[in-house]
């Protein structure tokens, strides 16, 4: 029987929800919701290897800006469960233009994913060795210059952002190989020191 994902769900983040989300434990937790599903500060706080009252107080944070909400069906009695509101965050960095806070909560927000990027890449080729061939054959980091205009970069990010959107929204493969996988869509201007 074939799996069928839920509908995605998108947000369109605003200026508040931005100046939330720029914190380092706030952005872990929020991800480990999206991917992991529902969960309680107490477990939430043993994966981030943290504590509950500070699990607790960033959750909340969350909350009161529609990012995370309480699961009803899944809390019983003290025991809260926590879960995203959406799947994918969107925002255009030129929304806030007019908040210099929300443009710099923006910028620690995209230095942060640089890093997450780096830091998932290096954990991988640390092991790289010792996984099956068929993982280290598929796995991919590869990088290309083009010549392109605003305009055309847009619509190969937009064309790129489809795509994994796509894959996001089949069936996930039940296979016993299976296994999530980090995909991180990067295109920049080339800025060569002059």
């Amino acid at each position: 029987m074939e799996r069928t994902p839920p509908e995605t769900r998108t947000v369109q983040i605003d200026a508040r929800q931005i100046r939330v989300m720029a914190h380092p434990l706030r952005m872990r937790l929020l991800g480990l919701l999206r991917v992991d599903g529902p969960a309680t500060a107490t477990t939430l706080a043993e994966k981030l290897d943290t504590n509950t009252g500070a699990t607790s107080y960033h959750l909340r944070q969350l909350a009161e800006v529609g990012l995370v909400t309480e699961d009803p069906d899944l809390g019983t009695g003290r025991q809260r469960w926590w879960r995203a509101e959406h799947d994918i965050s969107n925002f255009d960095p030129t929304d806030f233009d007019d908040d210099p806070d929300a443009r710099a909560a923006v910028r620690w927000i995209e230095t942060n994913h640089v890093r997450l990027m780096a830091d998932q890449a290096e954990r991988w080729f640390s092991v790289a060795d010792d996984q099956p061939r068929a993982w280290r054959d598929a796995a991919a980091l590869s990088d290309m210059v083009l010549t392109l205009d605003p305009a055309r970069l847009r619509e190969l990010n937009d064309e790129l952002w489809q795509v994994l959107v796509r894959y996001h929204e089949d069936p996930p493969s039940d296979g016993p190989d299976a296994r999530q996988v980090h995909v991180f869509l990067s295109a920049l201007p080339r800025m060569e020191q002059q």
